[in-house]
C-alpha cells in the first residue's frame, strides 16, 4: 500500500492532502468545509455573497456578509475538530472586513484569490494561528506575492494554491490562454515550484504549492503529488455530495451535464470564467439581461453601467435551483460526474484511486528493472 504523504501548512497538518475549494455563492459553507474536515482534508467556507443568504441579520448586505462569514465559521467549528479554511475573494469591496472577521473567528486558513493579496499580512493579530495561501494562476504572480510579503512584512506565504484554466468559476487567464498548454497547470506548478524551492534555500521557510484545477480522480492527485506539488484542491467533486450546501437542484445541474454544456463566459467582474450552460446565460448572449441598478455593490471590478446582470443575485438564485435566473460555475469535468454520494466516500475513493495509481506506476518501473519485480508477480504484456 503507498501511503498518501499528510499535507503541512504553517503546522495545520491534515493527513489527506485534499482541500475542499471555496465555492461561492453558498456551494461550500460550514456542513460541506466541516465534513471535509472530519475525513481529513481542509474544508473551505466561501465569503461570497453570504449577504444574500443571512439577510435577517442587518438591512446592509456587507455587514450581513461579514456576519454570515462569523456564523458559518463557528458552526463548522462547532461541527468539526479539523482545519477549517475560508475564501476571500480580493475583488471584494468589503475584503479587509472579512480578513478581519475570518481571522477574529480563529479561522486556521485564509485562501484569498481574484487579485493579489498584496497586503495580506498586515492583518494578522500577534500570537494568532490564522495562515495564510493565496490564490494564483502563473509564477509571476506567485513571486510578486513573495516579494511583497517579505519586503512589507518579513512574511512569506504559508502555502500557494496554483489554479490552472481547467477551474470552475473566474479564472485568472486571458480567454486565448485557457486552451492554450503553455498555461496548463502541468507547465505552472514546475514553474512556482522553482520559486518557492529558491526561497526555501535562501529564507529557511517550506511553502507547500497546491495543484488546483480540473484534478478530479486520485490519478490526477497522484500525478501532481509526483510532480512536487504538496497537495491538490478540488472543488467539482465536492458539489455532488450529500454535504454540499447547494440545493438538489444545483447539484442535479451537474449531474446533468454533458461535456458540451461546460462553456466560458464572460463575467460581469471582468474575468472569464467556466459554467454550466443555462437558459438565463442564453438570454445574457441574445442580449436580454441588464441590470437596472446594483443592489449591493458588492466587486471592485464590476463596473454596473456595462454588466449584463448581477452576478452575486444570479449565482444566488443558481445556488436554489432557479437557472431561468442564473448559472452555476463548475470545472472543466463535470461531466464526469453521475451520482450524489458522502463525503467519506468520496475522500475513500479519492484514496484508493491514489494508491492504485501508485501501485501501477510502481510496477511500470519495476518493469524496466527485472530485479525490482518482486518473486511470483506477474507482469501483463
Amino acid at each position: 500500500m503507498h501511503m498518501i504523504k499528510a499535507l503541512n501548512i504553517g503546522g495545520h497538518i491534515v493527513q489527506l492532502p485534499i482541500i475542499q475549494g471555496g465555492m461561492g455563492v453558498g456551494i461550500s459553507l460550514s456542513e460541506l468545509a466541516s465534513a471535509v474536515a472530519n475525513e481529513g482534508g481542509i474544508g473551505v467556507i466561501s465569503a461570497a455573497g453570504l449577504g444574500m443568504l443571512h439577510r435577517e441579520k442587518s438591512k446592509d448586505f456587507l455587514e450581513n456578509n461579514k456576519l454570515g462569514l462569523r456564523y458559518e465559521i463557528q458552526r463548522a467549528k462547532q461541527l468539526s475538530r479539523g482545519v477549517i479554511g475560508v475564501n476571500i475573494m480580493v475583488a471584494l469591496t468589503n475584503f479587509a472586513d472579512l480578513v478581519h472577521a475570518a481571522i477574529d473567528e480563529g479561522i486556521d486558513i485564509i485562501f484569498a484569490g481574484a487579485g493579489l493579496p498584496l497586503d495580506l499580512p498586515k492583518y494578522l493579530k500577534p500570537g494568532g494561528h490564522t495562515r495564510l495561501v493565496p490564490i494564483v494562476s502563473s509564477a509571476r504572480a506567485a513571486a510578486l506575492i513573495c516579494q511583497k510579503w517579505w519586503n512589507n512584512f518579513a512574511y512569506l506565504p504559508d502555502a500557494i494554491v496554483v489554479e490552472g484554466p481547467k477551474a470552475g468559476g473566474h479564472l485568472g487567464f486571458k480567454p486565448n490562454q485557457i486552451e492554450n498548454e503553455d498555461f496548463a497547470l502541468e507547465k505552472l506548478i514546475p514553474e512556482v515550484l522553482k520559486i518557492t524551492n529558491g526561497l526555501e534555500s535562501s529564507h529557511g521557510k517550506h511553502i507547500p504549492v497546491i495543484a488546483a484545477g480540473g484534478i478530479y480522480s486520485g490519478a490526477d492527485i497522484a500525478k501532481f503529488l509526483e510532480m512536487g506539488a504538496s497537495g491538490v484542491q478540488m472543488g467539482t467533486r465536492f458539489v455532488t455530495t450529500y454535504e454540499c450546501d447547494a440545493s438538489d437542484e444545483f447539484k442535479a445541474a451537474y449531474l446533468k451535464a454533458e461535456y458540451a454544456d461546460v462553456k466560458i463566459i464572460q463575467s460581469p467582474v471582468g474575468m472569464p470564467g467556466r459554467a454550466i450552460n443555462s437558459p438565463f446565460l442564453e438570454d445574457v448572449e441574445a442580449g436580454k439581461r441588464h441590470p437596472k441598478t446594483c443592489p449591493v455593490n458588492c466587486i471592485h471590478t464590476c463596473d454596473i453601467k456595462t454588466a449584463p446582470y448581477c452576478i452575486m443575485a444570479s449565482l444566488t438564485s443558481a445556488l436554489r435551483g432557479n437557472f431561468r435566473r442564473g448559472y452555476a460555475f463548475a470545472g472543466s469535468n463535470v461531466w464526469r460526474t453521475d451520482k450524489i454520494i458522502s463525503v467519506k466516500e468520496l475522500m475513500h475513493t479519492l484514496r484508493m484511486e491514489y494508491e492504485i495509481r501508485q501501485t501501477k506506476d510502481k510496477m511500470h518501473r519495476a518493469s524496466n528493472r527485472p530485479e525490482l519485480i518482486p518473486q511470483n508477480v506477474k507482469l501483463a504484456v
